[in-house]
């Protein structure tokens, strides 16, 4: 494949000396390229300098990593979306006819939910749309989300952008890395759009985003500023680990966004004098994982000082609890579900090893040293925060490997420059506890090892899921052994809906025999058989 070097001509005298440095040899891999100076064009796939253009999508790129994904995106966003009542919808309409040429009939948007497994149930629920300009979106939006590589709305940003640009409140669930987050931000920043330019003097927040993580939230609140730039629309960052009084500060100097953590927002609330009677759009990101996490009385205190807000609530899994709480905060919502929930990505590649305790070190060191098994960036999770920090020191000593520990009790500094090292390319592994198990972006990881088994099949399905974003292939090889026979029976089951390998020795383990027994009585018995 050919790749054309961008003509350099014309960089500052700092950019030539770097680029002098670096060899004319077309680059192979991502984490080869030089990150991007200020004014340099960025590579549409991971952000690094673009040094090349793709010969046939003429995009910004770095390597000819990012262009094989690249096209891999282009050929998956056209065969998801050639279904033959709907072609014309996209491809062959002028989209200079209007918004309104570019809708689907009923007919059509049953094929198309039907085809990308796009389940729906309310009254009046939009069609799912087919380009992101189909939307009303303003100009400056659509101009940077085509900057920032938005090229064709994903299945859940295809039905959820439209139904939450209604007013209708929203409870949306979809794997992993499938493009949750541009589906909530995309309706607001529009909304907040719109509304900035006809009343330039409102200060007060509009919106708030809360997530479970300060990463979050500063990933989310980061994409809010790419997406909103040039636009009447600011963000506030509001987590622990920063100044409060900093916070404070830019809120009140008015802001329409506030993206934050459960227990921060609380602090503001009842510790300084910040309104938020003008916010009319209310998100709940991984909101399971809230739930788990014990955040749910301080989501109801901070949802009773709004004014009945649309209410628009994302996770990768809708359990019982996760409807009891929406039921319990707005009368009427609308479900949106793309995929099989609690089902692993088909992009994952799924290798379970039977090790023993004692010899799981040497197992993942084997793993890492072997050019055929080790496929980096790689995210290794542990069940421990003192686990994290010994086994990745104990990679680096002996493989050589640079690897770092991310968890909880690290200061939130150093939690950014560890997620800028493994984001950039610069440490091939991280060792993490479950802080990276939901929505962080890490869209070049290819490997998951899971050292150490989760509770629950559930986090499981999530953790593995950090191999695949956007549908990329990736691999995810965990360790099983008796500690983590709970599991065994909806593993063994879940592995089999999948057509993974399941090891002999957890087949033949009497705990997923006998339970496997016992669940199919109680199915029976709960069903009426």
């Amino acid at each position: 494949m050919e790749v054309t070097e961008r003509n350099r001509a014309g960089q500052s005298s700092s950019d030539a000396s770097i680029a002098d440095g670096v060899s004319d040899k077309v680059k192979e891999r991502s984490i080869d390229q030089r990150l991007a100076l200020l004014g340099d064009p960025k590579c549409v796939i991971c952000g690094r300098y673009g040094e090349y253009i793709c010969d046939e999508t003429d995009d910004d790129i770095c390597s000819l990593e990012c262009k094989q994904i690249l096209l891999r995106k282009v050929a998956n966003s056209r065969s998801s979306t050639r279904l033959p009542a709907t072609d014309q919808c996209y491809y062959v309409r002028d989209a200079d006819d209007g918004p309104d040429s570019l809708s689907l009939t009923c007919d059509q948007a049953s094929l198309l939910r039907k085809k990308l497994d796009i389940f729906v149930k309310g009254d009046f629920v939009p069609p799912p749309i087919l380009s992101f300009s189909s939307c009303s979106l303003p100009q400056k939006l659509l101009q940077n989300m085509e900057a920032a590589g938005y090229e064709m709305p994903t299945a859940v940003q295809m039905q959820a952008i439209p139904a939450a640009m209604t007013g209708k409140s929203l409870l949306v669930s979809s794997d992993t890395g499938t493009g949750k987050t541009a589906s909530f931000l995309v309706p607001i920043i529009s909304q907040c759009a719109c509304i900035g330019l006809g009343n330039p003097d409102c200060k007060k927040p509009w919106a708030i985003v809360l997530e479970p993580t300060r990463e979050l939230c500063i990933q989310v609140e980061d994409q809010a500023k790419v997406l909103g730039k040039g636009l009447p629309f600011k963000t506030a960052l509001v987590v622990g680990g920063d100044p409060l009084a900093g916070q404070v500060y830019r809120i009140q100097q008015g802001v329409e966004l506030i993206v934050g953590t459960p227990g921060r927002l609380i602090d503001l609330l009842t510790k300084h004098d910040i309104e938020l009677d003008e916010v009319k759009v209310f998100v709940l990101d991984e909101v399971d994982c809230m739930l788990q996490k014990g955040f749910r009385d301080q989501v109801m205190q901070i949802f009773a000082a709004l004014s009945q807000p649309q209410l628009l609530m994302y996770s990768a899994t809708i359990s019982s609890d996760v409807e009891k709480m929406a039921s319990s905060m707005t009368k009427s919502i609308t479900v949106i579900s793309v995929g099989k929930p609690s089902t692993p990505t088909k992009a994952v590649k799924q290798i379970l090893i039977w090790v023993e305790t004692k010899n799981k070190k040497q197992k993942l060191f084997d793993i890492l040293t072997s050019k055929q098994h080790f496929t980096p960036p790689a995210v290794i999770y542990v069940s421990s925060r003192l686990g994290a920090d010994l086994l990745s020191n104990a990679i680096t000593v002996t493989t050589g490997i640079k690897a770092l520990s991310i968890h909880g009790e690290k200061p939130m500094k150093e939690r950014r420059d560890i997620m800028r090292s493994f984001l950039m390319g610069e440490c091939p592994v991280i060792v993490s506890t479950g802080l990276l198990d939901r929505g962080v972006n890490l869209l070049s990881v290819k490997q998951v090892i899971m050292f150490d088994m989760p509770n629950s099949v559930r986090e499981y399905v999530h953790q593995i899921g950090r191999a695949s974003r956007l549908g990329e292939e990736g691999q995810a090889i965990s360790f099983v052994n008796e500690e983590s026979k709970n599991l065994f029976p909806e593993l063994v089951e879940l592995l089999r809906s999948c057509g993974a390998a399941i090891p002999r020795e957890l087949q033949n383990s009497r705990y997923a025999i006998r339970s496997a027994f016992s669940g199919k009585g109680k199915r029976k018995r709960r069903h009426g058989l």
